[in-house]
């Protein structure tokens, strides 16, 4: 079957999977003297990752990054499958779609950069920022029009949960 709209592998979503640095981040890395890595990302991509927790999506961060600081974020927002220092993101990706017992057409992944490339190739919908590397684009079936760090999380999930009937329940109201 021939996918005419990227809208069309919306539908069956239940497991979100994202990169950190570049996607939920801008990909600047402020280090400090102690060797601390500071970054900045968007309060609404946060908000839009704890809604989709409480709707229960499966939602999941693999990243190369090595600070524990993507960590600390995470727990914030709700997210407890957070995989930092990873060389081989297949890998990871494989066993936590295993894990949650879904099908790869139920996989968003939203990566940046060359690191996520074999696993945007094989996830059921992939998205990337707009500020992505070109290899990235070209193998994307969804470009958000929000850069990496600007809204583009909050950009996917609103457009999932829309075709759902999850965006604007009584429970968005609410942290």
């Amino acid at each position: 079957m021939k996918i005419k709209n990227y809208k069309e592998l919306l539908q069956p979503i239940t497991t979100l999977i994202f990169d950190y640095d570049g996607v939920l981040t801008d990909g600047s890395v402020l280090t400090t003297e102690n060797g601390d890595q500071l970054r900045v990302g968007h309060v609404r991509d946060g908000y839009a990752l704890h809604l989709a927790l409480k709707k229960g999506y499966n939602v999941a961060i693999i990243s190369g990054g090595t600070s524990y600081s993507i960590v600390k974020r995470c727990e914030s927002i709700g997210i407890s499958d957070v995989f930092i220092n990873i060389g081989n993101k297949m890998e990871t990706f494989q066993t936590y779609v295993k894990q949650k017992n879904a099908s790869l057409n139920q996989v968003l992944y939203m990566g940046d950069d060359i690191p996520d490339y074999p696993v945007m190739k094989i996830a059921g919908l992939s998205a990337c920022p707009v500020d992505a590397a070109e290899e990235i684009k070209a193998i994307s079936n969804y470009i958000s029009h929000y850069k990496g760090g600007h809204g583009c999380v909050r950009d996917i999930i609103e457009q999932i949960m829309k075709i759902q009937g999850k965006w604007m329940n009584d429970d968005a109201f609410e942290w």
